[in-house]
């Protein structure tokens, strides 16, 4: 591990474990990232377009495109649907701006980074009926289905394999592919490494999923297969880009995923990285295993989509999406804010 690598992770292991043993208080939470959040500047020959949705405004006036995208001047030839992490009760588009920049530049996409309604306020399956409608909507304004990646990280990477799994059943055309990072993908938090590896992981403590999840579900079942796609039937998928560290708790949601989908007949890549903590693509510019990590997703994405070199649709689609925005960098805090206090 580099040495970058090593400093995040005892970086997270003082002051970020500790905090996931405490019980869950969404609005400190949610205040506190809000505090820590480092946002990277917009890469040159690209831009920033934000389109959040507007307070009290009913869900229906903001749907489906909530969030940012992240355009090459002139229109890129393929697209990714971003789904950020944070335990599908905080984070933002905003707080993975590091990979959304990162990956949409490296594989040469305009990006929509979604942001979904969260729990509690908004359980299941809201996040996912949002998930659907982004995509649905990416088509209908004429991003081709095989120049169209999903990609998603932690419990955003879980809801891009279930809004994968959600688009088959309903015989939506599927996405050249997906990329997910340390996917959150079983809410009934089964997996053995989460008792395995509490204490190697740097930033998690074991028990802390089972104690989130219910935020999310609702009533829902944590088996149900469009919130835990763990158990869902993965025949038919696009292939899937997967990567998750060694010492993570939630390792085995990556791990049992990918054996199931190959078992599927899905095409897999998986990688597991030797101790590289929980989402570690966010950690780019400053970490090398995480631009590896962005140069190899993008190879991935590059390698299963059909570039469609028009791009016409997609600039005059992205051209009414509203003034960009650029943002400021601190590289000083990079660490901390890139990293959160609950899983993501």
């Amino acid at each position: 591990m580099s040495l970058q690598g090593r400093l995040i992770c005892w970086f997270l292991r003082r002051r970020f474990l500790p905090a996931t043993r405490e019980p869950i208080d969404v609005a400190r939470v949610r205040a506190q990232t809000a505090k820590r959040v480092w946002l990277p500047p917009v890469p040159k020959g690209w831009q920033l377009r934000e389109q959040y949705r507007v307070a009290g405004a009913p869900d229906a006036a903001n749907a489906p495109l909530s969030g940012e995208w992240i355009v090459r001047e002139g229109g890129a030839p393929r697209t990714i649907l971003y789904l950020h992490g944070g335990g599908y009760y905080f984070c933002s588009p905003k707080t993975h701006r590091a990979i959304a920049f990162g990956l949409a530049t490296r594989a040469e996409a305009d990006l929509f980074s979604l942001d979904y309604r969260l729990a509690p306020e908004h359980p299941f399956p809201a996040a996912l009926d949002d998930a659907l409608a982004a995509y649905r909507r990416l088509l209908a304004d004429g991003a081709p289905a095989q120049s169209l990646v999903i990609a998603g990280d932690s419990a955003g990477g879980g809801l891009a394999l279930a809004t994968l799994v959600a688009l088959r059943d309903a015989g939506d055309p599927l996405p050249a592919g997906a990329v997910l990072y340390s996917p959150w993908t079983d809410l009934a938090a089964t997996g053995a490494s989460i008792h395995e590896n509490d204490g190697r992981d740097p930033m998690f403590c074991g028990d802390v999923f089972a104690r989130i999840a219910p935020l999310y579900l609702g009533t829902a079942s944590a088996t149900d297969p469009y919130a835990s796609p763990l158990y869902a039937d993965l025949h038919g998928l696009p292939p899937l880009f997967m990567l998750a560290g060694s010492t993570e708790t939630l390792l085995d949601d990556t791990r049992r995923v990918a054996q199931r989908a190959r078992a599927a007949g899905v095409s897999v890549a998986c990688g597991i990285e030797r101790d590289l903590p929980h989402v570690w693509p966010i950690y780019a510019p400053f970490m090398p295993e995480a631009r590896r990590a962005l140069d190899d997703s993008a190879d991935f994405v590059k390698r299963v989509t059909t570039a469609d070199d028009s791009a016409r649709s997609q600039r005059s689609v992205h051209g009414q999406m509203g003034p960009g925005s650029d943002a400021q960098s601190n590289a000083q805090r990079a660490a901390q804010s890139s990293a959160t206090s609950i899983p993501s």
